[in-house]
């Protein structure tokens, strides 16, 4: 669901441009953060006829309270980006550097996605309207190794949250990954259900034998710190 390939990706060129995305920079970088608030403001407005102008309507003019909806209740829960990723995310959108062996270094050492060479499952979303699958397919191109690539039904969320029982879920599979998106989509096989029970299949040849679960956490080594969901998730 991340997009690697961001040329023509449908947001950043579509919205912003190079003295955009400097300005966007330099306001972060004053603060220190990204507020979280703005970073969900810009994920609204990349759908907003159903992140918008729908609770406008209903909500705003009508005065309509919104169903509940456990996802856009996640979605709200919003968390604020250093300063210093910000930039980071502004700068590979806007350069493509990882689709271009060795112009992106981190901590010193070149990147080339293409010397990755264990195999890879990738997973896009037919109706994402945050990262394109087709530009997520270009995506899976990118690596060395042996990719699988599926396409899932749904947006960007929906997409990986589809466990098991789903009636409405199916997704696209097709091991030729040499041609463009839509010829790709053109070849695909339909599989009726979740994704996830293919990737648990895909996981099971790729793993050894299978062991036991431990009976009690921790180990000789690292003892167990708190209980389950741990201290950090009470700091404010």
């Amino acid at each position: 669901m991340t997009v690697i390939d961001n040329h023509d990706a449908g947001s950043v060129s579509a919205l912003v441009d190079e003295q955009l995305a400097g300005r966007a920079k330099a306001k972060s970088a004053r603060k220190g953060y990204l507020d979280g608030r703005a970073l969900a403001e810009v994920f609204a407005w990349l759908r907003p006829r159903d992140l918008v102008w729908n609770y406008w309507v209903n909500n705003y003019l009508l005065g309509k309270r919104p169903p509940a909806f456990d996802i856009l209740f996640w979605n709200s829960d919003t968390t604020r980006m250093t300063a210093a990723l910000h930039a980071d995310f502004v700068d590979l959108a806007m350069e493509n550097l990882l689709t271009r062996p060795g112009e992106l270094t981190v901590l010193g050492v070149p990147i080339d996605l293409g010397a990755v060479t264990v195999d890879s499952y990738l997973v896009a979303g037919m109706a994402d309207h945050i990262t394109p699958w087709e530009s997520c397919y270009r995506s899976a191109q990118l690596f060395g190794g042996t990719t699988r690539f599926v396409l899932s039904t749904s947006g960007h969320i929906a997409a990986l949250v589809n466990p098991p029982g789903n009636a409405k879920a199916s997704f696209h599979t097709n091991d030729d990954l040499a041609a463009d998106a839509e010829a790709w989509l053109d070849g695909t096989e339909v599989h009726p259900g979740t994704w996830w029970t293919d990737l648990g299949l895909w996981l099971d040849e790729r793993s050894g034998a299978q062991r036991p679960a431990p009976q009690t956490l921790g180990s000789h080594r690292l003892s167990v710190l708190a209980e389950a969901p741990g201290t950090y998730v009470l700091d404010k």
